[in-house]
């Protein structure tokens, strides 16, 4: 339901963008925030599904600094491509680039614009509610989020973890809830990493959507 359409960094950058339109007028827009393996059917299909919801949903392709038009699998050579690729990216100009689909989706709404991310995503959720302005983030399974626990969020955060998690230690997520009490963590039982990915064999069906009921009523709450 959705098209590529490009968007332009603060560097002058330009980067592909996924933006899935909803059938009315948006009640904000919602910037969608890749894994390791670009903007791929399933982070589409994330898009597709807030754009149902009311949302302009936008999937920024934060891999197209290195090589445009990266889509992976979850497994075999692709998954060994998506951890190289993410060792080339620069984080600070990704977190550029979630910034200009932020920009693209508050120009194209003139409304208030929130963020939501998956695994790395998670933490660029993280990094953009500390070091950009959107309304509200929402960040799922976020890999280092304990190396930026002391940075300072300008905009409700709320957190998605799997109690059986073996790529995000407990310690990780702990540093954030000490440095900033008021963030809303949510673990849960039999979930592991990437419990959302309905393509990968973590899928857990019921966390994904307790999961979604919660981050979709927090974002309806700060944005519409």
């Amino acid at each position: 339901m959705g098209e590529f359409v490009k968007a332009r960094a603060a560097d002058g950058h330009a980067l592909d963008v996924y933006v899935a339109r909803p059938a009315g007028t948006p009640v904000a827009g919602l910037v969608v925030i890749q894994e390791i393996f670009g903007v791929n059917g399933h982070i589409r299909s994330v898009a597709d599904g807030y754009a149902r919801d009311g949302f302009l949903a936008v999937a920024p392709a934060l891999f197209d600094r290195i090589k445009p038009g990266i889509e992976l699998k979850y497994e075999g050579d692709d998954a060994k491509l998506a951890m190289e690729t993410l060792g080339k990216l620069d984080l600070a100009k990704a977190v550029s680039d979630v910034d200009a689909a932020i920009g693209f989706a508050r120009e194209q709404t003139g409304k208030k614009v929130g963020v939501i991310g998956y695994c790395f995503g998670g933490l660029l959720a993280w990094l953009s509610a500390t070091r950009l302005h959107p309304a509200v983030a929402v960040g799922y399974y976020a890999g280092r989020i304990g190396n930026f626990a002391q940075e300072t969020p300008s905009a409700p955060v709320q957190l998605h973890f799997g109690k059986l998690d073996g790529h995000i230690p407990a310690d990780q997520v702990e540093a954030v809830h000490k440095a900033h009490p008021e963030v809303e963590i949510h673990w849960y039982d039999g979930a592991g990493h990437a419990f959302n990915c309905d393509l990968r064999p973590s899928y857990n069906p019921q966390a994904a959507a307790l999961a979604r009921g919660r981050a979709l009523a927090f974002l309806k709450q700060h944005l519409a």
